[in-house]
């Protein structure tokens, strides 16, 4: 799709009503009816994005995907709906009334701001991408509160701006990019453009390593659903701050400075950090909690003798200890008819499925074992979530 404008015509509206929801297995049928009576490329256009509109529905719910252009790039690379209202939330509390939202893609942050009341200056350089976001805010009703321009965003005067919101693209032709400043455009640049406005907040990637945050800036870390799903640097908020939010809710849990926690035998219970919470170091503040202590000083399982349920991690209740041993844990499973296994693992070059593979469980009952180190020695915990 490298010209959107024939889908925006009554003829393309039509063709993208008449091959909603078309199932992989049936597009040459339906391509071959409709290229009776309509272009052929115009055809392709409308099967490609009702296939990305499909892909998109996990992101954006199927009303809205159902509505919205995308691009394959913009459907890889956009927010989760979810992750986007929460953080235009956090702007729409800091009193923020507009943005410039610079690098904004597709539109799918854009639109979340404008659906929290908040007047946005959406701005790509890239024509396309530029167009899809001008054709989303039509179609989702926002227009009046977006404004997309096609331009270079280091030319973009954000002055007037209450806020400014960036997020570069962290992936090139070999994939992911890692580094902050090979970031497009790097990370430096959106830290200076944040500086000028009286709030901003730079999405980046959830492994940014924490040396690289700037001074100045909070960090928030945030998972939906469990998955993490990308750190967030804020300036005009609470400087050095750093937080872990997990959504749906949101629950935030915010950084004290504890020492790490100590390493203590393994207990009755485990407790599994969210990613959000070991991502932005957090991981002493939840062992304070529950009132627990780690199992290895470099693995993020907290371990204790007391049952207490946080948001922050999933508790597990221990019944087995075992040396790292697959004969052992094949003769446990049988005896205890697991014949449902779930596999984790911190810690251990051993992967799941090659493990499943060799203890074949079998028979009606369920278990987790974890392949971890305790101490330093590798070993298989067996226990049930709770």
């Amino acid at each position: 799709m490298n010209d959107l404008a024939p889908l925006l015509t009554p003829e393309g509206r039509a063709l993208l009503d008449a091959v909603r929801g078309t199932a992989p297995a049936d597009e040459l049928a339906v391509a071959t009816r409709l290229r009776r009576d309509h272009p052929a490329g115009l055809v392709s256009a409308a099967l490609g994005q009702a296939r990305l509109r499909q892909r998109a529905e996990a992101k954006f719910g199927a009303e809205d995907a159902g509505r919205m252009f995308f691009t394959p790039n913009g459907v890889e690379q956009s927010t989760r709906a979810s992750v986007a209202a929460y953080r235009a939330g956090r702007l729409r509390d800091l009193g923020v009334t507009s943005v410039a939202d610079l690098c904004c893609g597709i539109g799918g942050d854009a639109v979340a701001l404008a659906r929290a009341g908040i007047r946005v200056l959406a701005v790509d350089r890239d024509p396309l991408t530029a167009a899809v976001a001008r054709a989303n805010a039509d179609a989702l009703g926002l227009a009046g509160l977006m404004e997309v321009r096609e331009a270079d965003v280091t030319e973009v005067d954000t002055a007037g701006y209450d806020a400014v919101f960036v997020d570069p693209a962290r992936r090139g032709g070999r994939g992911r990019i890692f580094d902050p400043e090979a970031y497009s455009p790097p990370l430096s640049w959106a830290v200076q453009a944040a500086l000028r406005a009286p709030h901003a907040a730079l999405k980046v990637a959830p492994g940014i390593p924490h040396e690289a945050v700037p001074e100045g800036a909070e960090a928030e870390w945030i998972s939906d659903g469990g998955d993490v799903k990308e750190a967030v640097l804020w300036f005009g908020t609470e400087p050095g701050a750093v937080r872990a939010t997990l959504l749906p809710g949101p629950r935030t849990l915010l950084g004290r400075g504890l020492p790490d926690p100590a390493v203590r035998p393994v207990g009755r219970y485990l407790y599994e950090p969210d990613g959000a919470v070991i991502r932005s170091h957090l991981v002493a503040e939840v062992a304070e909690a529950v009132g627990g202590g780690l199992i290895d000083a470099t693995i993020a399982y907290i371990t204790g003798d007391d049952l207490r349920p946080t948001p922050f991690a999933t508790p597990y209740e221990i019944t087995d200890r075992l040396p790292f041993n697959v004969k052992k844990l094949k003769a446990l499973l049988r005896q205890r008819e697991v014949g449902v296994l779930t596999v984790k693992k911190r810690g251990s070059a051993v992967e799941p499925e090659e493990l499943r593979r060799k203890v074949k469980p079998q028979g009606p009952n369920a278990a987790t074992v974890f392949l971890t180190r305790v101490r330093g020695a590798p070993t298989m915990l067996v226990g049930h979530p709770l």
